[in-house]
């Protein structure tokens, strides 16, 4: 009989997105032993993506050939407002979610222990563990989307405030009195520092100026997150788009930082793309606001690594 102690243990994690379901099954060294996909289905019914969730494990666990003592447990990594200590999704509108049971669910099919949190934690426990945070104790992940997310590892571990509804970086205000943001405040930094903001800056950019060398390339309508980075060195109405957007960007990452004071800050999401045309202005202007320099304690500004597996990395990091 073999000894349990030296079965070499796994670790699943799966990643729900609004079309697609992510899932991988890795080992202690972050190596992956399997991958694969399901769509989500979230217009049709809560049990129909809990069946997609378990099949999808299920198909990784037998094309990976280990046993389910093998493996350690499931995380999951979902959209939403997550009750992680629970294992409920409080509310998640996209997946048409409410006060949903996703842990007991799976597990009780699955016959696995299973872990949840919010999917931007997951990603940021992803590149803290396996990506661009792994030489550090204490990170924090900015996601540059749609909107502004990401997460906070304080000591290798999540930080998710009270009930696990903390940690919701875009909505902390740089701009008093500023935009409206979707949450309900004004001035929020993701309305300011997303993608989706960059775009709306951009296109005003353009139509106030239509000589500027944008337009040589683009319309309003194709306008994407490096449009602007594209012309910053030839164009200044581009030019001043992308400075306005770093200082915006600087701004709310000192704000964290003041606050946390981690070792790394890890820029992903889409303008995070632009790489060192984003971070290394950046990391200037932080530099000099942060609170007492940089001296003691200096944090740098990196691209995250993990892309699109950040959250399916993390997720299945819940068990480490």
């Amino acid at each position: 009989m073999n000894d349990l102690k030296n079965v070499v243990k796994k670790f699943i994690g799966v990643d729900i997105g609004g079309m697609t379901i992510k899932g991988i099954i890795i080992n202690n060294s972050g190596e992956i032993i399997v991958e694969d996909c399901v769509p989500t289905d979230a217009d049709k019914s809560a049990e129909a993506m809990l069946g997609n969730i378990v099949n999808l494990i299920n198909r990784m666990i037998s094309a990976a050939g280990v046993l389910k003592r093998e493996v350690s447990g499931v995380g999951i990594g979902c959209p939403g407002l997550i009750d992680s200590k629970n294992g409920m999704v409080v509310f998640a509108g996209n997946l048409n979610l409410e006060y949903y049971p996703l842990a007991k669910g799976v597990s009780d099919k699955v016959g696995l222990p299973v872990k949840l949190t919010n999917d931007a934690n997951a990603a940021a426990l992803g590149e803290a563990k396996f990506g661009a945070g792994k030489k550090y104790t204490d990170s924090v992940l900015v996601t540059l989307g749609t909107g502004v997310g990401g997460g906070i590892v304080i000591d290798g571990k999540l930080f998710e405030g009270g009930k696990s509804a903390g940690a919701e970086i875009g909505h902390t205000v740089i701009v008093e009195d500023g935009l409206q943001c979707t949450c309900g405040r004004r001035g929020c930094f993701e309305r300011y520092a997303s993608a989706r903001a960059l775009m709306e800056q951009t296109r005003a950019a353009m139509e106030a100026d239509k000589s500027s060398a944008m337009w040589q390339a683009y319309t309003p309508e194709t306008v994407s997150g490096r449009t602007p980075f594209e012309y910053a060195e030839s164009d200044e109405t581009a030019k001043k788009v992308v400075d306005t957007y770093v200082k915006h960007l600087a701004c709310g990452i000192t704000d964290i930082i003041n606050i946390f004071r981690p070792q790394v800050v890890m820029l992903g999401g889409g303008v995070s793309e632009q790489g060192e045309r984003l971070t290394v202005p950046v990391q200037k202007l932080v530099n000099g606001e942060m609170f007492a320099g940089t001296t003691f304690a200096p944090v740098k500004i990196v691209k995250a690594a993990l892309g699109s597996k950040a959250g399916a990395f993390g997720a299945a990091a819940l068990f480490m």
